[in-house]
């Protein structure tokens, strides 16, 4: 088995996203590895801002829809204890965003969710399913139930 020392986790804010991120800590525990977490924002209007552009954490933002998912980001990172140097908010393509910051950053396993999705949703792919694809390392997916 691999000794992870740089773990990767993908967040979103759905219902799941405070799940995926406590597996990760829970991972990171068990291998003594080092936790980074990342978020991307792909929903929301960001004008003049190309992608792969860091969000700052430190300090309020005027746009108030920025400021919730900066706020967000940050609750599910200190409830799973992710120093702020691990912290990653980034305006972007989530999978692309995702595995270029693994490669920079040289992480060695990428934990993200997964629905399990069928049908026409599977064809029309899925953040983990791109990772999965893309990343230079390894990558765990949660799956993620209705009954969790």
């Amino acid at each position: 088995m691999h000794n992870y020392k740089k773990i990767l986790v993908a967040i979103d804010f759905s219902d799941y996203g405070n799940l995926v991120a406590k597996q990760a800590r829970y991972i990171a525990d068990t291998f003594r590895a080092e936790l980074h977490v990342i978020h991307v924002l792909d929903n929301i209007p960001m004008p003049d801002t190309p992608y792969g552009t860091l969000i700052p954490l430190d300090g309020p933002s005027d746009d108030l829809l920025l400021q919730t998912e900066k706020n967000k980001f940050i609750q599910i990172c200190d409830a799973v204890q992710i120093i702020p140097a691990n912290r990653w908010l980034i305006w972007g393509v989530p999978q692309e965003e995702i595995t270029r910051l693994s490669l920079q950053k040289k992480i060695d396993l990428i934990i993200v969710g997964s629905h399990g999705r069928h049908g026409l949703a599977a064809l029309m792919g899925s953040t983990a399913k791109n990772v999965i694809f893309h990343a230079e390392c390894d990558v765990m997916t949660v799956h993620l139930r209705g009954d969790q």
